[in-house]
């Protein structure tokens, strides 16, 4: 007989489907496939002047349109990844990227990265929403478990993770080589199980009526969400 522990059978799991290119619609943002010619400009002249964004990112900054451009072509001709451009609809502007990677159908998984929002997206409704969108739909399709990585170092990347209800995982020590530079990769997850009460979370805190005449947050998305997560990050 055999008394070793196993996993948890998972009954009936059908691996979902992989994500196609397609627009993810909110109330305050819509994520659009990231297309060189429609956007690559628009999101060069939102970033510019910025570079700091891009210090705990695998590439740039980007010092012209042209080069930001080609950026773009290559990334979004790798079947691996797919890359979203963000629009804020009150703003009427391209302000941020983000992109599905680490695509495992067949094991449920997905990751949310390459996230580089501008500083007029960044602290507001937007690019929260942009996240959940992209949580949503991965989680609504079937994925059992939405991951989110960054640079151990990247301190306000951990706490944004934590905030939108990501549990802490660890951290993977030396894990890449980045710009010629050492990167140790703290991990952070959602489950399908912790789902629902996120969603709810989500659905509360980017009701227009949690949000005040000056836009101040009535409940803090962080208090709603810590609620659900499995683990907090011990650094924060």
């Amino acid at each position: 007989m055999n008394d070793r522990p196993l996993g948890a059978l998972v009954p009936n799991w059908t691996p979902p489907p992989a994500p196609e290119p397609m627009t993810l619609e909110g109330r305050y943002c819509r994520l659009e496939p990231l297309d060189a010619e429609k956007h690559a400009a628009l999101l060069f002249n939102a970033f510019q002047g910025h570079d700091a964004h891009y210090d705990y990112l695998p590439t740039g900054p980007f010092h012209s349109a042209a080069q930001y451009h080609r950026w773009v072509k290559d990334v979004t001709s790798d079947p691996g990844n797919l890359f979203f451009a963000v629009f804020d609809l009150r703003a009427g502007a391209y302000l941020g990227v983000l992109s599905y990677l680490r695509i495992a159908p067949e094991a449920g998984s997905i990751e949310v990265g390459n996230i580089n929002f501008s500083s007029a997206m960044q602290r507001s409704p937007v690019s929260t929403e942009a996240i959940y969108l992209t949580i949503k739909w991965a989680l609504d399709a079937g994925y059992r478990r939405f991951e989110w990585k960054c640079n151990a170092l990247n301190a306000p990347s951990r706490r944004t993770a934590q905030r939108l209800g990501f549990s802490f995982e660890g951290v993977f020590r030396q894990a890449l080589v980045v710009k010629g530079r050492n990167r140790d990769t703290a991990w952070f997850a959602i489950i399908d199980a912790e789902w629902p009460a996120l969603k709810e979370a989500y659905r509360v805190w980017l009701d227009p009526a949690n949000f005040d005449l000056q836009g101040q947050q009535r409940e803090r998305l962080g208090d709603l969400t810590g609620l659900v997560r499995a683990a907090s990050d011990p650094t924060l």
